[in-house]
């Protein structure tokens, strides 16, 4: 997704319902934030009763240390660089007030508010659980969601991470260096493999059941990208562990394609005109111009040029005066490649005035020339001419009675 208009540029399965291991631990950031108002000054004591609910369960860990006292600041560090399950699930358990199961509550509501239609939590960390799912487009909406909290981006951007607690066994001690679990940004990882200069954070994921998972984002050229990669491949056909990491690959490769080849392209202005309409009662003039309501530029190939957009415009075959410069006229829907850019407004590039003489001629023409008004005038006419016979008969037949009375008097 282009995060500077929002478009999205490529997509695959994206509404497909995948585990997102520790990406989960994006919304485990998010609540925190939002429940706890200072970070950097709130502590908190770790337990070992929370810390051995992941005995056995193969954990990566950040290995904060049972009785130390950290700051939730540091906490969050702790469970974004090397990805810690041992922290995302102490602040859990502090923000959820003891219930872990209170603070995962929170996330589904989250996810409902952020309009997530295939997301459910079940943990704050991302281990295995069938009830544990998302989707790509769904990470999307919770991913811009963080990236606008306090520090989101710094810490997710780190390689390195070191702090010393501020309270407890080992306080005020230099605690061991954390190091990120994401290749893409860390180029001392693996001699630079995986490492992609414009990149920055954001989290890593993998259980076997989740593949290995990925979010970033790059920026360049003016331009950032955001891209989701789930469920790439940890073991081949075999069943011997991959010596390629697909989901690191797959988004440098998405993000050199974008920055090398699309652009933002101006398709239409508000000063460009796009057609007009039938005008009735303006004194002389009989159509109406019409622009676009706001200007709308779009993310395309750099080797297509703006003409080729395909305008499908749909407005009603008049309208009458008055009408006022920027009233609502019609729609058009913008498209490319069979693909639909945007729906815009079609408004009015210019006032006209009503002519009253024009507009009570018309009235009385269509008072004239209106059905009932025909239909009316018919039966006018039609009990006219039975009058006039009516009339007629009548007279004669007095005539002839006159006739008949002069007759017998002779």
């Amino acid at each position: 997704m282009n995060l500077d208009t929002g478009t999205t540029v490529y997509q695959k399965n994206a509404d497909t319902r995948r585990e997102p291991a520790s990406l989960t631990k994006i919304m485990t950031y998010i609540i925190v934030s939002e429940h706890v108002k200072d970070l950097q000054g709130t502590r908190v004591t770790v337990s070992k009763e929370v810390v051995d609910r992941l005995l056995g369960t193969g954990s990566s860990m950040s290995n904060i240390r049972v009785g130390n006292v950290l700051t939730v600041y540091q906490l969050l560090n702790c469970m974004m660089v090397p990805s810690g399950n041992d922290a995302a699930l102490v602040l859990a358990d502090y923000v959820g007030n003891g219930s872990v199961d209170k603070f995962v509550e929170l996330m589904n509501e989250k996810a409902k508010a952020l309009g997530c239609k295939g997301t459910r939590f079940a943990n704050p960390h991302g281990l295995h659980n069938d009830q544990h799912y998302t989707t790509a487009n769904d990470l999307v909406k919770i991913t811009r969601c963080a990236m606008s909290l306090p520090y989101f981006m710094q810490i997710c951007s780190q390689t390195r991470y070191t702090y010393k607690p501020v309270g407890g066994p080992d306080a005020g001690k230099q605690m061991p260096t954390l190091s990120t679990t994401n290749l893409l940004i860390d180029k001392n990882a693996l001699g630079g493999k995986y490492f992609y200069t414009y990149a920055k954070g954001i989290k890593t994921g993998h259980t076997d059941e989740a593949g290995y998972c990925l979010i970033s984002t790059a920026s360049a050229y003016g331009y950032t990208y955001l891209c989701v990669a789930l469920g790439a491949p940890s073991v081949d056909a075999n069943g011997k562990a991959v010596t390629a990491r697909g989901e690191m690959l797959d988004s440098a490769a998405l993000y050199r394609w974008a920055l090398t080849k699309l652009e933002l392209k101006k398709i239409v202005g508000t000063d460009q005109s796009l057609g007009e309409v039938k005008l009735n009662y303006a004194w002389q003039k009989d159509s109406l111009l019409l622009s676009a309501e706001k200007s709308f530029s779009a993310i395309l190939p750099k080797d297509v040029s703006s003409s080729s957009i395909i305008i499908n415009k749909t407005v009603p075959d008049h309208v009458d005066a008055p009408v006022k410069k920027g009233d609502v006229i019609g729609k058009a829907t913008l498209k490319y490649a069979d693909q639909t850019l945007a729906t815009i407004n079609l408004v009015a590039s210019e006032s006209a005035e009503r002519s009253e003489l024009l507009h009570m001629t018309d009235v009385v023409k269509s008072i004239f020339t209106s059905i009932w008004f025909l239909i009316i005038a018919a039966l006018i006419i039609l009990l006219v001419v039975i009058y006039i016979i009516l009339t007629l008969i009548y007279n004669r037949k007095k005539k002839n009675m006159r006739k008949v009375k002069k007759y017998r008097k002779m």
